[in-house]
C-alpha cells in the first residue's frame, strides 16, 4: 500500500521531470542569445552536437530523479522481457493500425503529412546520421521518460494517466500545425501510439516495456525513410 507521503514524493518527482523537460526545451537557445550569437550562422555540426547534448542532458536529469525506479525496471526486464513482448505486442499493433488508418483517411481527404513528419524527412535527407541517432536512439528514451514514466508519477488513476499521456504526446508532435477539419485525425494518428505506450506502462509498471516498443516503432519508420531515400 502506497502512503500519501509516497504519493506526494512521486508527484513531485514527476512534476520536476516534466518541468525540466519543458524548461530546457523552451530555453535551449538561451545561452546563444546571452552571448549574442546568431544560431543561423553556426555550422550545422555545432547545432547538431548542441541539440544532441541537450537531449542527453534531459535524459540524464530525469534518470537521476527516477534512478531507483529505472534500475528496478532494468532488473525486471532482464527476467521478463520475452513475457512482456508476447503480452504487449498486440497493443502495439492496435496502436499502429489506428495510426495507419488515420493516415490513409487523411490522404483520402486531401491532407498531407504533418509538419513534424515533413521536418524529419527534410532533415533526414541532409543529416541522416543525426536524425537516426536522435529519432531511433534518444527520442524513445526521452519521450518515454517524460510522457510515460514522469506522467505515471503524477497521475495515480490509470485512465487519467493514459489519456493525459497520449494527448500531450500527440499535441506536442503537432505544434505549429494549423487546426482545421483534419486536425482530429492527425491528433488521433499520433495519440494512438502514445496511448498504446502508456497502456503498456500502466499495466507492466516497467518503463522499458514501452521504451522497447518505441525503439522498434521509430526504427521501422527510419527504415522506411531510408528505403524511400534510396529508391525514390
Amino acid at each position: 500500500m502506497i502512503s500519501k507521503n509516497d504519493n506526494l514524493k512521486n508527484f513531485i518527482k514527476g512534476l520536476s521531470a516534466v518541468t525540466i523537460y519543458f524548461t530546457v526545451s523552451i530555453f535551449q537557445s538561451l545561452p546563444f542569445t546571452l552571448m549574442h550569437i546568431n544560431t543561423n550562422n553556426l555550422p550545422n555540426i555545432v547545432k547538431i552536437l548542441y541539440t544532441l547534448s541537450i537531449e542527453i542532458l534531459i535524459i540524464f536529469s530525469i534518470y537521476l530523479i527516477f534512478k531507483k525506479e529505472i534500475h528496478a525496471a532494468i532488473k525486471d526486464l532482464k527476467k521478463n522481457h520475452l513475457t512482456y513482448f508476447k503480452k504487449y505486442f498486440k497493443y502495439y499493433i492496435i496502436g499502429l493500425i489506428v495510426m495507419m488508418a488515420c493516415n490513409i483517411l487523411i490522404q483520402q481527404l486531401g491532407g498531407g503529412i504533418s509538419e513534424n513528419e515533413s521536418t524529419i524527412r527534410d532533415e533526414f535527407k541532409i543529416f541522416p546520421i543525426y536524425v537516426y541517432i536522435s529519432a531511433v536512439l534518444l527520442a524513445p528514451i526521452l519521450e518515454e521518460f517524460v510522457f510515460r514514466l514522469s506522467f505515471k508519477a503524477i497521475f495515480k488513476n490509470n485512465y487519467m494517466y493514459i489519456i493525459a499521456s497520449g494527448l500531450v504526446f500527440g499535441f506536442l508532435h503537432l505544434l505549429g500545425m494549423k487546426i482545421d477539419n483534419l486536425f482530429p485525425l492527425y491528433l488521433l494518428s499520433y495519440c494512438s501510439s502514445g496511448i498504446s505506450f502508456a497502456y503498456m506502462m500502466a499495466k507492466s509498471n516497467n518503463i522499458f516495456v514501452s521504451t522497447g516498443f518505441h525503439f522498434m516503432h521509430n526504427g521501422l519508420i527510419m527504415a522506411l525513410q531510408i528505403f524511400l531515400l534510396i529508391f525514390t
